[in-house]
């Protein structure tokens, strides 16, 4: 090293020399995505032209080596007269200059995803071979490069010409990238990303590794896109009509545009974008965002006095399961890094929360349905946070549905191991479980006994649930884990039958269950996973006919219609006192068997979400004062108690 330290020391890095010395400060590295950002400059240029109106197709060709790629619009095309100061034509003052460009200023690009004016020429610089060709001005013109540097002069090949645009060629250069391999699902995604953010735009991606061509147009927007991410992610709105906003400021140059809805998601998932470009880092508009919804749905639930007592609702929870989309056009964007992942500009947090926010409340309160499927979502997550949902983790089953491990001791499993053909039965007692074993169909049916009742998940955090060995039992067999842990491709039973005995202690034994499956496994009664068994409370004999009562009602109805039939009929009458009390035939014929049972499925109809929330937490709740007002309420309407 030399220790001298001198004015000869100092580079002086010529043209597009720093761009090859250092690729990384500019395109943010030389692996797959450096490369394929190369493309994205030239595309977002293309789109540029578009979102200011002056194209509307962009055409882009992977060719058969898979290392070269050309993008071609209709827009109008780069000049190509005579650069005042540099006195060689603009095309080439583009390619080889870095920071130059025409969107410096507002007066040809209202907005645009290029600002630094580095795109194009770091593109040459880092290409074995670009390739610029310009059809306007009735005529076609055509230059190329070697590593930047031009390899002739702009040259005009046609005249006469018709339309107009811009053709790039490039192969980016393998002595930069540690691979020049384009890979083309990357690509037909991020195009097709592309138009859903430009409605008017139609662009076509060429596969000539593969043959093939697609085209992609998203009239819709980004409403489109929206449905597209949710059938993607395989995700679950809890409501139906997505929130959707657009609007533009003459003032500032500005134009927003933003779809939102909530899902079952454990996990708030935000795609943004600026000018066209991803944001995936965030940034200002994305905080802006945040900043609206929080303050609207606060706002709404304060209003119509939906918040919880003794619950604190934090911005995570308001957030939970948000799919968002944030589009955002502007004149002057300030991004973090010249790879453009993250928006810097302070205004830009005011223009959407001033944006959204006032739109979301009228929306909330022009859709109550609508709002309470999502101010429910946000209870459920707020409560769901306080039970300590990560420690579902130590429970959850990772393995297949047909794998038979770690199950519960007294599961008796069916045979079979596809979910959607099995039904497990959560039965009252060792005494219930062993005539239900004896009853069941061994080919689907698979019987697991409950001791006693069960922990009441609502006065728990779900560690001490968890360590409930009854209730660790349940979410061991059904294999699908708890929680934000929860996934529902994992469930071993597509039928949950809570059977229990049809008394007062069975009702209450149900009750518990079904407060941990609505506070811990929910997606399973969204989806219509869970029932209600109906075993008989009376067996009644008329002559030769046998009848089942599920309770007193129900049997003065049948006692009713038999003395209609026949008034000297003597009726034989019998309790059962439980499901152990059954003959495992009786049990069969009554309760287990698909043909002659009758189940209840468990849901919450539109409508009572908000409702269905405050009932369990009234009922099964800490609090005693609800559940006295609950009794006092309702002690009118008791004709009997089963004591």
């Amino acid at each position: 090293m030399n220790g001298r330290y001198t004015g000869e020391d100092i580079q002086v890095l010529e043209g597009l020399e720093p761009v090859r010395k250092r690729p990384g400060m500019y395109i943010g590295g030389t692996g797959k995505p450096g490369l394929h950002h190369l493309l994205w400059e030239i595309v977002d240029n293309a789109v540029d032209e578009a979102t200011n109106g002056f194209a509307t197709q962009i055409e882009v060709t992977l060719h058969r080596d898979g290392r070269s790629v050309t993008v071609a619009d209709n827009g109008r095309g780069i000049p190509v007269d005579i650069h005042p100061k540099k006195g060689v034509p603009a095309l080439e003052v583009i390619f080889t200059t870095l920071h130059s460009g025409g969107k410096f200023d507002s007066s040809n690009y209202i907005t645009s995803g290029g600002l630094h004016g580095v795109g194009a020429s770091v593109v040459n610089a880092l290409s074995v071979e670009l390739v610029a060709t310009v059809k306007r001005d009735g005529g076609t013109w055509e230059q190329r490069y070697a590593r930047g540097v031009p390899a002739g002069r702009l040259r005009q090949t046609a005249s006469g010409t018709r339309g107009s645009g811009t053709t790039i060629y490039f192969r980016p250069d393998p002595e930069i990238f540690e691979t020049v391999e384009f890979d083309a699902a990357e690509i037909a995604q991020q195009l097709e990303v592309k138009t859903y953010l430009n409605g008017s735009l139609r662009i076509v991606f060429k596969d000539d590794t593969a043959g093939s061509r697609q085209e992609f147009h998203h009239e819709g927007g980004i409403a489109e896109f929206q449905q597209y991410l949710l059938r993607q992610g395989k995700l679950r709105p809890v409501h139906d009509d997505p929130f959707l906003v657009r609007q533009q400021s003459l003032a500032s140059g500005s134009r927003v545009e933003v779809a939102l809805q909530w899902t079952e998601s454990p996990k708030e998932t935000i795609r943004s974008f600026v000018n066209g470009i991803p944001t995936v880092d965030g940034g200002t508009h994305e905080q802006g965002l945040k900043d609206a919804v929080r303050s609207a749905i606060r706002a709404y639930m304060e209003t119509h006095d939906l918040l919880p007592k003794k619950l604190d609702i934090s911005a995570d929870d308001i957030r939970e399961g948000v799919l968002a989309i944030v589009s955002l056009y502007m004149t002057d964007p300030q991004f973090q890094g010249q790879t453009k992942e993250k928006l810097n500009n302070p205004e830009a947090r005011g223009i959407l929360a001033g944006a959204v926010r006032l739109e979301l409340e009228q929306f909330l309160n022009r859709h109550p349905s609508t709002s309470e499927a999502i101010v429910a979502r946000v209870i459920q997550a707020a409560k769901a946070r306080l039970a300590s949902r990560a420690a579902v983790a130590s429970v959850r089953r990772a393995t297949s549905v047909s794998h038979r491990l770690n199950l519960p001791g007294k599961l008796a499993d069916c045979s079979s191991t596809d979910p959607s053909d099995s039904e497990i039965f959560i039965v009252e007692g060792d005494s219930a479980g062993g005539s239900a074993k004896q009853g069941r169909d061994r080919r689907f049916q698979a019987i697991l006994p409950l001791r006693g009742k069960v922990l009441n998940a609502e006065q728990a955090p779900l560690k001490k649930v968890l360590e409930n060995k009854e209730l660790s039992n349940v979410v061991q067999a059904l294999g699908c884990g708890a929680g934000d842990q929860l996934r529902l491709e994992n469930l071993r039973y597509h039928k949950v039958i809570l059977l229990m005995d049809a008394d007062s202690d069975g009702h209450h034994i149900t009750t518990l269950l079904l407060t941990f499956f609505y506070r811990f496994m929910k997606p399973l009664i969204d989806e219509g996973h869970v029932y209600l068994a109906q075993p008989p409370l009376y067996r009644l004999d008329a002559g030769k006919q046998t009848y089942w009562a599920l309770d007193d009602a129900d049997r003065a109805r049948i006692e009713d219609e038999i003395r209609r039939r026949n008034r000297n009929v003597r009726i034989e009458m019998q309790r059962f006192k439980g499901l152990g009390e059954m003959m495992p035939a009786t049990l069969k014929e009554t309760t287990l068997d698909p043909e002659k049972r009758r189940l209840l499925q468990v849901s919450i109809p539109e409508g009572f979400r908000i409702l269905t929330d405050q009932v369990v937490s009234d009922l099964m709740g800490k609090d005693a004062g609800a559940r006295y007002d609950f009794i006092m309420q309702s002690a009118g309407e008791v004709d009997e108690l089963d004591v």
